[in-house]
């Protein structure tokens, strides 16, 4: 399955903020996406899932065009930059509710189980983090969008989290963005990096120098 988005253009009153996007994710790859602060990464993501609704977007599914809200879908499953999960629910209702096994979920996390009666709301941010992201992964969808999923996660978690990321683009189309480039890098097959409005497919990362993204020799 191949997911395209063309053309978005996206204005907040006069400002333009997106301008002639296009971005291609499949199944089998991970998507990255790069760029300063206030670009838009998470302003396309909206779009993408349909939240955000631009002046204009075209929407393909395997070159179909897709005229409803992709979340009014199966295919998608969106993880945003603010805690989605009710802060009283127990966790065991919570990986209920999304159909996603906790025993798997302990399997890779298992200082977790002693969490499983316990209220999202008494776990630390890095904790709920964690879980909303496993959630999202994990959870059935054929497209995964992903915003700040490493955001306040423990370094040994977010190499587990890559790993699962790894796992999951073999049967899903998995697009991402988070300011802790170095990461992006490591888990994408492809890079798509956001300026002045403007998407560009990055096939070579010294691209991010040229683009002032990175300073010379960050990449070394």
């Amino acid at each position: 399955m191949i997911l395209e988005i063309d053309n978005v253009e996206l204005y907040f009153k006069e400002k333009r903020i997106l301008n002639g996007i296009y971005l291609k994710a499949e199944i089998g790859k991970t998507t990255g996406i790069l760029g300063s602060n206030g670009c838009g990464k998470s302003c396309l993501l909206n779009i993408i899932f349909g939240s955000l609704k631009p002046k204009y977007k075209l929407v393909r599914i395997d070159n179909k065009p897709i005229l409803k809200p992709l979340f009014q879908t199966k295919l998608v499953a969106y993880l945003p930059q603010h805690n989605f999960i009710p802060k009283a629910l127990k966790l065991k209702m919570v990986f209920a509710i999304f159909k996603v096994s906790w025993k798997d979920f302990i399997n890779d996390f298992d200082s977790f189980s002693m969490y499983i009666n316990s209220k999202f709301n008494k776990l630390s941010g890095g904790e709920r983090r964690l879980i909303e992201t496993y959630i999202i992964l994990k959870k059935d969808s054929k497209i995964v969008l992903l915003d700040e999923p490493f955001s306040h996660l423990a370094p040994l978690h977010i190499e587990k989290i890559k790993a699962i990321i790894s796992q999951e683009k073999q049967k899903k189309a998995i697009i991402i963005t988070d300011h802790m480039y170095r990461q992006i890098i490591d888990v994408s097959d492809h890079i798509y990096f956001l300026k002045g409005g403007s998407s560009k497919l990055i096939k070579d990362l010294n691209e991010l120098e040229d683009y002032k993204y990175l300073s010379m020799g960050s990449l070394e």
